[in-house]
């Protein structure tokens, strides 16, 4: 598969950008060149990819053609995932199907329709392309029935936040450029973006951002919370509470380990430790107004709750929920905020 470098590392094709390649060459089958070896497209931003066809089968009125995905780097999912599509000869216009392994849209709030196969929009208008394209090649009506499946993709999906989403059944066929660059935030973000659109959606007026599987548990026990409330932040508060100020829920708890919340409380809006650190100085200044032990020598934030007592994490609550309300700006949001340790044990609640 054709690949350039992002870097040092390599960047991937989308789940989309796949699909449309199989469209293509299935139409070549159907419509009279027979399979290709290998079938190119032009993405969005002018990227002209060329994939090997990894899968090939024809029938009276069908071809079918499997793409193996490459996400280059990027330790995605569905790498290595076989993207079907089947192209049957139809009288509509071009209709869109999930086949095995591709999920069904089951709630509001996302772009695609309650009911409709879970193809985001921006591969659905690649396939359109690419049907008015072959179509014009061949001297045929655009009207083709698009079946998308992934083999194992109901499993793979329960990797993603597909289940929390209403996506049922399978995979979501994604996408906006076509292109995976490796270890993006984007894709991450856009995820916590579509939670909060399924939960206003569906009315959900109290949701929580956690740091990790630990956090998330305690706080979803804490509220008893569905699971579409649990909203995958991990370390992107930032990219969550920017979402907020203008989509707003009434509630918001952030749930997470002592360390990244006290980083949080310090004015983090990326919580990763490769970009944001605690500052233990200014910890330290926290712990003294307290009069509580110096913790001037810790090395982590635990540690230094374990010096001077859960009152310093107590504190640290406080501030991340006075962080957060500034980072919301006046958003109709009420806060909490729940700080836990590695065995997940509270040390401190605010809100």
């Amino acid at each position: 598969m054709a690949r350039k470098p992002t870097g040092d590392l390599r960047r991937g094709w989308t789940t989309g950008a796949c699909a449309t390649a199989a469209v293509k060459a299935g139409l070549m089958a159907l419509w009279g060149d027979g399979f290709p070896r290998e079938v190119g497209i032009t993405l969005p931003r002018g990227e002209t990819p060329v994939f090997p066809l990894a899968h090939q089968e024809q029938g009276e009125g069908w071809a079918e053609v499997g793409i193996t995905k490459d996400a280059g780097d990027d330790p995605d999912v569905t790498h290595g995932a076989l993207i079907v599509a089947r192209v049957t000869a139809s009288g509509g216009g071009v209709v869109f199907k999930a086949g095995d392994g591709v999920g069904t849209v089951t709630k509001a709030g996302l772009p695609i329709g309650v009911g409709e196969p879970a193809i985001n929009p921006v591969p659905r208008e690649m396939m359109c392309g690419v049907v008015e394209e072959m179509a014009a090649v061949y001297g045929r009506a655009p009207d083709v029935e698009i079946t998308v499946s992934v083999p194992g993709g109901a499993e793979i999906a329960l990797k993603t936040w597909n289940p929390r989403l209403g996506i049922k059944g399978g995979l979501s066929i994604l996408g906006t450029t076509g292109v995976v660059r490796p270890f993006s935030c984007a894709a991450w973000i856009a995820s916590i973006h579509r939670g909060v659109d399924v939960a206003r959606a569906g009315g959900q007026d109290h949701v929580a951002g956690c740091t990790g599987a630990t956090s998330e548990r305690v706080v979803q026990e804490m509220f008893g919370l569905p699971d579409h409330a649990m909203l995958d932040m991990g370390d992107f508060s930032g990219g969550l509470l920017k979402y907020l100020r203008k989509h707003p829920v009434p509630r918001i708890t952030i749930g997470g380990g002592i360390g990244k919340i006290t980083k949080l409380a310090q004015g983090a809006v990326d919580l990763h430790s490769s970009r944001s650190q605690v500052d233990f100085a200014a910890l330290n200044d926290v712990a003294a107004r307290l009069g509580l032990a110096d913790v001037s020598g810790a090395n982590t934030a635990l540690e230094a709750v374990t010096i001077a007592g859960n009152e310093l994490a107590q504190e640290i609550a406080v501030m991340a929920k006075a962080e957060v309300e500034a980072q919301l700006r006046g958003a109709d949001v009420a806060v909490d905020i729940v700080v836990i340790d590695r065995a997940g044990t509270v040390l401190g609640t605010a809100g």
